[in-house]
């Protein structure tokens, strides 16, 4: 893997995993191109998927860009220098 083939030069290969981030603008757009999409797999309105959507995290939340950023500096900081090969899922227990 990357994180082992870079490791002896001391270059940590880490990703961020986030899930249902917003409110936003993508967040809005992404529930209305779902509940116009015909599925069954979604409501046809579009403030009755986003609410499925939120009951369906166990956090009963969306996750903030500030809580994902929050992850990203953990794993650019010195704190984690001993931190490679980990995807790191900012999900609310989505997951």
């Amino acid at each position: 893997t990357a994180s082992k083939d870079l490791a002896p030069y001391q270059i940590r290969v880490n990703c961020i995993s986030p899930a249902l981030i917003g409110p936003g603008v993508l967040w809005d757009r992404q529930n209305e191109l779902h509940a116009a999409s015909g599925s069954p797999f979604f409501a046809s309105d579009p403030a009755t998927v986003a609410t499925n959507k939120i009951n369906s995290v166990p956090m009963r939340r969306l996750g903030t860009l500030e809580e994902v950023a929050s992850v990203a500096a953990f794993l650019l900081s010195s704190a984690s220098s001993y931190v490679t090969g980990n995807n790191v899922e900012v999900s609310g227990g989505l997951s």
